[in-house]
Formats: C-alpha cells, sequence, structure tokens
C-alpha cells in the first residue's frame, strides 16, 4: 500500500511534539505532512520557522488552492479550516468546530474522504477531543490511524480520546511515529498525473 497523504493534528503542548516528529523524518520522505495546530487566530509565522530549523523537508503555510506535494510539510494557517483535496488545499471560514479554527477533524475528514486508504492520520498530545472523528473516518476508509502514546503526551486527553474512537490506532512514542512514517511506502503516480 503506497500511502500519499499524512495528516498530524495537535494541541496543547503541540509545537514540542511537532519539532521532534518532522526532526525524525528523512530528507527523502515522499509523502506530503500537512499539520493542524490550534493557534491563536492573530499567531504569527514563527511555527513555521521553528519547524524549519528542525526539518530536512520544505516547511510552509497553507494558502488557498496551494498544489499538494510530496516533500513539504505544510502547515494549517491560523482562523481558516483546511480542507484536502485531490491534489490541492482549500480554505474556509466556517464556524469554528469544538471551538476550533482550524478543525483538525474537518482536515481529517477531508483526507479521509479525498485519498481513503491512501491517507495516514496522526493525533499528538492536545487538552480537548478534535481529531478522534476524523481519525475515525480515516480508519473507516482504510487508512493507516498512529496515536501518540497517551503517557507520553504534554496533554494526554486527545490521544486518550483518539484511541477510545479508533482503539485499533498504533499507539506509539513520538520517535515510533517518526520511524512509521519513515518507513512507508512512496506515493505511486496515478496515470492522470503522468500525463
Amino acid at each position: 500500500m503506497a500511502y500519499e497523504i499524512a495528516v498530524v493534528g495537535t494541541s496543547w503542548g503541540g509545537l514540542a511534539a511537532l519539532r521532534e516528529l518532522v526532526a525524525g523524518l528523512p530528507a527523502a520522505w515522499g509523502i506530503p505532512l500537512v499539520v493542524v495546530q490550534h493557534r491563536h487566530k492573530r499567531s504569527n509565522h514563527l511555527m513555521t520557522s521553528l519547524l524549519q530549523d528542525v526539518s530536512r523537508l520544505n516547511v510552509c503555510e497553507i494558502d488557498d488552492k496551494t498544489p499538494i506535494a510530496a516533500g513539504s510539510v505544510y502547515l494549517a494557517p491560523p482562523d481558516y479550516h483546511t480542507l484536502i483535496e485531490d491534489g490541492h488545499f482549500s480554505l474556509s471560514t466556517d464556524e469554528p468546530v469544538r471551538f476550533s479554527r482550524p478543525s483538525i477533524d474537518v482536515t481529517f475528514v477531508s483526507a479521509a474522504d479525498s485519498y481513503g486508504e491512501r491517507s495516514v492520520g496522526v493525533v499528538l498530545t492536545g487538552a480537548n477531543a478534535d481529531g478522534a472523528r476524523g481519525l475515525k473516518r480515516i480508519a473507516d476508509r482504510g487508512g493507516l490511524a498512529l496515536v501518540q502514546r497517551p503517557e507520553t503526551a504534554e496533554s494526554p486527553t486527545m490521544p486518550a480520546a483518539a484511541l477510545r474512537a479508533v482503539p485499533q490506532a498504533r499507539s506509539l512514542s513520538i520517535a515510533e511515529i517518526a520511524a512509521t512514517l519513515a518507513s512507508l511506502p512512496a506515493p505511486v503516480i496515478r496515470h492522470s498525473e503522468a500525463r
């Protein structure tokens, strides 16, 4: 099975967790990584720089209609929901979900609906249940579900909620999640992309 999109959701304690995760991915990693971190709507671009400092991949913030390319880490912008369509992103100002915009669930559900069994969902530390419903959609569509072990999380609420929703998810440390992602087969080029 070749995976074509990986989505990561996190909240409280997320920056340290994300820095460890992206630092563990090799420069040649071929799956786009989409990060949804709960942030204040007036957040600046510091998070992009802090992740780029430790990543061998290109780190950038998503704009509306940004094409999805391998070898990049994409950050959901503050105060917008990020939707994953087949080959590009869309941004939405719909109402917050679970008091959050961006919502992890919104992004995860769109990844599952667009990529199905070719999607990977990862839930990391956080203080609410955002991401549980979206991770379940990814698992239900045949995608791979990974969750930070709650006892290793700065805030265990979010990973614990994800494991209740998706008991078959693999519960791992961040280092183990990075190693698992790094070991996944690279995407295959579909005929429509090869023309």
